[in-house]
C-alpha cells in the first residue's frame, strides 16, 4: 500500500472499519488489537482513532485503549428513542411484559435473520433473557423470524430459493433444518395466523409471535413477540392468552392482525 492509499482510506473506509470494530468491543480495545482486527498499520488506526476522537465517536478509558465516545453513545440512543417504529410499539411492549411478567420484543427482517429492534424486560426481579436491542439471531429458528417468513415464502420453492446454498443451523435439537421442515412450519404459521419457538432457538425458552402493521395494511414491518422461560410459562400458556395478546397490540393502534395468504397446495 503506498502513502497516497494509506491516507485515502483514513480519510474513508479505514475511519469507518474502526469505528465499526470498536462498536464491536464494548471492552474497549488497544492499538496493537485494534490494527490487526482492520489489516491496517498502527499510524493509519491511529489517525483514524484521533480523527472519532476529535468528533467524540471514541474515547479513552486508559492510555492506549480506545471504545466507544459519549457522543456517539447520546446520537444514538436517542436516534433509536426518537424512531417512528419504537415511539408507537414501546407501549404495547410495556403492557405485554407487564401482563406476563415475560419479556416482549419487535423485531424485523434482515435477509437471513431477525433484527431486535425494541425490547422491554418485566419489572422486578424475573429472569431476564440476554437478548439485545440491535441483535440478531436466525430467522428460521425463532418465532418472530418465522412470522415474517410466512408472509414473503407462500410455497416449498420460495424457501427453497431462500435457504439457497446456506445451512439452517441446528440452534436445537428443536430447530427446522431443511426446507422442508421450514417449509411445514410456516404452512402452520399462515393456517394459524401466528408464530411459536417451541424452544428451537434456546433449549428453555420458547416464545409466540404476531404481526405489526405499521405502514401496509397488508405487508408487516415487523413482529411482536413474548419470550418466556419455558418452565415459568409454558408455551401452551401463551397459546391460551391469545385473544389478550391481540387485544393489546390492536388497543395500540399497530394495525389490525392479518393472516399472510395461503398458498395453493
Amino acid at each position: 500500500m503506498t502513502q497516497a492509499d494509506d491516507q485515502r482510506l483514513v480519510g474513508s473506509d479505514r475511519v469507518l472499519a474502526v469505528l465499526v470494530e470498536l462498536a464491536r468491543r464494548p471492552e474497549g480495545v488497544g492499538l496493537d488489537e485494534m490494527a490487526r482486527a482492520v489489516n491496517s498499520s498502527k499510524p493509519t488506526v491511529h489517525r483514524a482513532l484521533a480523527s472519532l476522537r476529535r468528533a467524540g465517536l471514541a474515547g479513552q478509558d486508559a492510555p492506549g485503549h480506545y471504545m466507544l465516545g459519549d457522543e456517539f453513545l447520546r446520537l444514538a440512543f436517542a436516534n433509536y428513542e426518537a424512531r417512528p417504529d419504537y415511539v408507537r410499539v414501546e407501549p404495547v411492549l410495556r403492557a405485554l411484559a407487564e401482563r406476563f411478567h415475560e419479556t416482549a420484543h419487535y423485531a424485523v427482517l434482515s435477509g437471513p435473520s431477525i433484527v431486535y429492534r425494541a425490547k422491554v424486560d418485566p419489572s422486578g426481579g424475573a429472569m431476564k433473557l440476554t437478548s439485545m436491542v440491535g441483535g440478531q439471531n436466525p430467522a428460521h429458528s425463532t418465532g418472530v423470524g418465522k412470522l415474517l417468513l410466512a408472509y414473503q415464502l407462500p410455497d416449498l420453492a420460495a424457501v427453497r430459493s431462500w435457504v439457497g446454498e446456506r445451512t439452517l443451523h441446528a440452534r436445537t435439537a428443536r430447530t427446522a433444518t431443511t426446507a422442508e421442515d421450514l417449509h411445514r412450519r410456516l404452512r402452520l404459521v399462515r393456517k394459524n395466523g401466528y408464530s411459536v419457538d417451541d424452544r428451537e432457538n434456546e433449549p428453555d425458552v420458547n416464545c409466540i409471535a404476531l404481526p405489526v402493521f405499521l405502514q401496509s395494511p397488508t405487508v408487516p414491518s415487523g413482529a411482536i413477540s413474548i419470550s418466556a422461560i419455558a418452565h415459568r410459562t409454558p408455551l401452551k400458556t401463551l397459546v391460551a392468552e391469545l385473544p389478550t395478546i391481540r387485544a393489546l397490540i390492536a388497543g395500540g393502534g399497530l394495525g389490525r392482525q392479518r393472516r399472510p395468504v395461503v398458498a395453493p397446495r
